[in-house]
This record gives structure tokens, C-alpha cells and sequence, in this order.
């Protein structure tokens, strides 16, 4: 699998990264490694998770996906070679310092992240949303300790609207702060200008002019890009969680998807992890999978090149 460097770091991460949200939720340990072994045995190398995935489920305490992690790295015996990246921010423990992106929080919440891990350096340590409660100087100077001490390697932001990433660039790049690397923004074929969230336009435009290397999350929104939802299904889709995607030009998007799937003879996921590896700043859109089978259906786009006839009937559908 290709690799590229993600923004002004010195990581080479595969054209597709990893996401762990499932482990320890609907994917069990045993699919979990089973996953794993799959994705590395395809040529990939970058891991995304979080220390909140999977505190909501029944049960659950967060910490779940590290710690799978961290156990298939146990077992395996292998770090050399793979590019882990988790996320602070979210409600780990009770009290004030329990969430947030305050100095205390971040440095207890990194060593609880690495502790599950079972590694001694984070490679990306991401912001998972902003914290308007406090200054960016303070989270900024957080990171700047934890890298000090050879615990993070390089930070990153996600869910941050332009405004909120412009301000956040406007901090580090005062008095030697560490350097923001990355965005991981909510982007997919069907979720790319919208009003409330938009990615391309201003966004986009910022992270190619500052080298932000950009991971999408999302990228098959929630399976709609699957081919496994229809029109004559929305009812279904929407009791699904993917309501958020049904707009006037989702099954323009979808049809078109099917369609370029069908004349490459590859999976619709495939397609739409394609085109949007080919779009600007993107370096690796993240993708999930409950099972070996449906990763399967997804690492196809890693060796697909579209063309532009391709590229831009999928553009323009949407």
C-alpha cells in the first residue's frame, strides 16, 4: 500500500488509515485482531482511535479500543512500523479536570492512552473537538510537555471549523509552539460543502496552503456509499443514524458510485474511497469495519485509480 507523508511531520502513513471504533463495541477482541492482521497484512500502517471509543455503549468505561490495541500489539510483538494515532478530549473520569483540553486532563489522559496502549510514544495525539473553555495557548503548551518527554510525536486537530483552525495555526505559530500536522474532518461524497459543516471551500483551501495533512472520518457516511441502503429503504437508513446524509442529491451520488463500480469492476466502497483520496490535502481517509469482510470491501482503493471522466461524474452528482 502507498505511502505519503501526513503534512509537516516526518510520518509516512498509508493511503488508508485504520479507525478502531469498533474494538471492544461490536467488533470482539478476536475480529478486532482479526482486523488488524488483515489491514497490515494489506500494507497498512496508520491506526486511529481514541480514548472515549467506546465509553457509550452499555457496559463500557472508554479506553475499550486502546486497549485492544494494545493487546494485538502485545500479542503480535510488532510497533516498529506503524503510525498510532489517538485523541483527547472527551469525559474519561469524574471531576473538572475529567474532560477537556486543559493542561491537567490532556497530560493524565495521555498517560492513561499509553498505558492501555502498552507504548511508550503517541504519534499523533489529536485534539477530538474544540474546548472554547480554554485558551489554545494552554492545550498548545500541554503538547509542547508531552513531546518534551518523548511521549507524542506530533499533534493534530479534529472536527475544528475554519475560524476555529485559524485561530488554533495563529497560536502555534507563536513562540516555537509544536506545529499542527493534521485535521480530521467529517468528508465524504455526499458530505462535502454543507452549511453546518463544511469541509471543502474555505476549509480545504486552508489546509492545502498550510500543508495540513487532512484524514477524513466518515468516508462511506455510515454505509450509504456501500450500495447498502436504497431510496426504498430511507425509512430504515434513517433509524440507522444515517439521516444526516439524506439530502436531494444522495441517490445521485450513490447511483453514480454504482455506476463507476461497476465499469472498474470493484466495490462501490472502493470507488468512494478513490475519489476521495484524490481530492486536495487528502492523505488517508479513515476507515472502519465490524468484520474482515467488510475492510475487504474497502482495501481495493488503495491500489484504484479513477479517471477523470470517473472523477468528475462523482463530483459532479453531488
Amino acid at each position: 500500500m502507498e505511502r505519503r507523508q501526513l503534512g509537516a511531520s516526518e510520518l509516512m502513513v498509508s493511503r488508508l488509515a485504520l479507525g478502531t471504533m469498533t474494538f471492544g463495541w461490536t467488533a470482539d477482541e478476536t475480529e478486532s485482531f482479526r482486523i488488524l492482521d488483515a489491514y497490515v497484512e494489506a500494507g497498512g500502517n496508520f491506526l486511529d482511535t481514541a480514548d472515549i471509543y467506546s465509553r457509550w455503549a452499555r457496559g463500557n468505561t472508554g479506553g475499550e479500543s486502546e486497549t485492544v490495541i494494545g493487546q494485538w500489539l502485545k500479542d503480535r510483538g510488532r510497533r516498529d512500523g506503524l503510525v498510532i494515532a489517538t485523541k483527547v478530549r472527551g469525559r474519561m473520569w469524574p471531576g473538572p479536570t475529567g474532560e477537556g483540553l486543559g493542561r491537567e486532563h490532556i497530560r493524565r489522559a495521555c498517560e492513561q492512552s499509553l498505558k492501555r496502549l502498552g507504548i511508550e510514544t503517541i504519534d499523533l495525539y489529536q485534539c477530538h473537538w474544540p474546548d472554547e473553555g480554554v485558551p489554545f495557548d494552554e492545550t498548545l503548551r500541554a503538547f509542547e510537555d508531552l513531546i518534551r518527554h518523548g511521549k507524542v510525536r506530533y499533534i493534530g486537530l479534529s472536527n475544528y471549523s475554519p475560524v476555529q483552525l485559524r485561530a488554533a495555526l495563529a497560536v502555534a505559530g507563536r513562540d516555537g509552539l509544536p506545529g499542527i500536522v493534521s485535521l480530521q474532518p467529517h468528508y465524504n461524497l455526499v458530505h462535502r460543502d454543507t452549511a453546518a459543516d463544511p469541509f471543502e471551500g474555505e476549509l480545504q483551501d486552508l489546509c492545502v496552503a498550510q500543508g495540513i495533512g487532512v484524514i477524513p472520518y466518515s468516508p462511506l457516511a455510515k454505509g450509504l456509499l456501500t450500495g447498502r441502503y436504497t431510496a426504498q429503504t430511507v425509512k430504515k437508513a434513517s433509524r440507522s443514524g444515517i439521516g444526516e446524509y439524506l439530502h436531494g442529491k444522495t441517490w445521485a451520488v450513490v447511483d453514480a458510485v454504482r455506476a463507476v463500480a461497476a465499469a472498474y469492476d470493484t466495490s462501490m466502497a472502493a470507488v468512494a474511497l478513490a475519489w476521495l483520496m484524490e481530492q486536495p490535502a487528502v492523505i488517508a481517509p479513515i476507515v472502519g469495519a465490524r468484520t474482515v469482510e467488510q475492510l475487504r470491501e474497502q482495501l481495493p482503493a488503495a491500489g484504484l485509480t479513477l479517471g477523470a471522466d470517473a472523477l468528475q461524474r462523482l463530483s459532479a452528482a453531488g
